[in-house]
């Protein structure tokens, strides 16, 4: 029933109903808003990214054609939107940002010590794009090869690749 809920509301905004656009910001925001802060680590920066992605709702919905779960796609427009946030963020403070990159990248862990989530998180944060999104998404959040393959839009060979080539990359920053 909370699916078809959901199409007749996908239905009626995408005819330009904005009680349904409203009622579909309200129910999926805190998704939006949850999958933007564990891309992109930053309360505030998630905020502004939800807030993005709502007001790119508007005019993306109508190209919603529905050949995917609502929830997949949304997945997508969010990572879109993370990745748009962050190249632009990079582009103003290119500097910080580059001593940040450097200063993470040249974190080795003792062996001997056991590396806190939060570390292995940020080392996940430096992988290439593809790598990042199959790890978040796997390991993250929990979801299955063909789920993930769903969001990314590409074959579920593709994400366990992407996974294969993460936990090499990873293994490599851990042994400096």
């Amino acid at each position: 029933m909370h699916e078809q809920t959901d199409h007749g509301l996908i239905d009626r905004a995408r005819s330009g109903d904005t009680e349904a656009f409203s009622r579909l910001v309200e129910r999926y925001y805190s998704t939006v808003f949850r999958v933007a802060y564990k891309w992109c680590g930053d309360q505030s920066d998630a905020e502004d990214i939800a807030q993005d992605v709502c007001v790119k709702l508007g005019h993306a919905i109508r190209g919603f054609k529905g050949t995917s779960a609502f929830s997949s796609w949304l997945y997508r427009v969010t990572l879109n939107a993370v990745r748009d946030h962050q190249r632009s963020r990079q582009r103003r403070v290119q500097n910080v940002a580059a001593l940040a990159l450097v200063t993470e990248t040249e974190f080795v862990p003792d062996m001997e010590t056991e590396m806190t989530q939060n570390q292995l998180w940020t080392m996940v944060h430096q992988l290439p794009d593809k790598q990042r999104d199959a790890v978040m998404l796997i390991f993250g959040e929990e979801m299955n090869h063909k789920q993930a393959a769903d969001i990314m839009d590409c074959a579920e060979s593709t994400v366990s690749w992407h996974i294969h080539e993460a936990k090499k990359r990873l293994k490599g920053m851990l042994e400096g």
